[in-house]
């Protein structure tokens, strides 16, 4: 059995689409949501599906105490989905290759610090880009760097509104995300 973590920095919905394939998973287990925003709907997601959520605080926010925390629940993964705050090394160090990520375009464009939700979407808008789209990718020391898993294109409309493209993007992640996790963590099984 593989023990999973989701962290999370808003509301909160891919974790809840994620929650919901992987009850139906037999080999996998999420242990618990994380969040680093005290007032975040992904803590009402936890609850709705019956799993512990942590707030992750400043303070707690170190690699010490990140790598003695899942040293304790035994997680063997890390899910990113909607989290906003960069992975220290020495976590990355240690989860090498086990920590996942989605970002809403297609990488490398529009990825990096401070390129995340309605930010990378105003972009992709203002540069009048045809096609958009989703990237799972895993985790690395830099924002949106590590090695790609999947990417998900759509042709966008040049009328397109901010909240319809982002209404689209979130689709996409809803769609591709949970099963592209669980076959990552299949073929790191092996």
């Amino acid at each position: 059995m593989k023990h999973i973590a989701i962290w999370a920095s808003g509301g909160g919905s891919n974790a809840d689409v994620i929650l919901s394939y992987f009850k139906n998973v037999m080999d996998c287990k999420i242990i618990y949501l994380g969040c680093n925003r005290k007032d975040a709907g992904a803590f009402d997601v936890a609850k709705k599906h019956n799993i512990e959520g942590l707030y992750m605080d400043k303070a707690s926010w170190n690699a010490d105490q990140i790598l003695k925390q899942l040293e304790v629940l035994k997680i063997d993964f890390i899910v990113l989905a909607g989290f906003l705050k960069l992975v220290p090394k020495e976590v990355v160090a240690q989860y090498q290759g086990k920590i996942i990520n989605i970002h809403p375009s297609l990488l490398p464009r529009y990825g990096g610090k401070n390129m995340y939700g309605d930010h990378v979407h105003k972009a992709v808008i203002e540069n009048q880009e045809t096609i958009s789209g989703i990237t799972i990718h895993e985790v690395n020391e830099e924002f949106d760097q590590g090695k790609l898993l999947a990417q998900y294109t759509l042709i966008r409309d040049k009328l397109d509104t901010l909240e319809n493209l982002k209404a689209q993007i979130q689709q996409l992640e809803h769609t591709h995300f949970a099963s592209i996790i669980h076959s990552w963590i299949q073929s790191k099984s092996v």
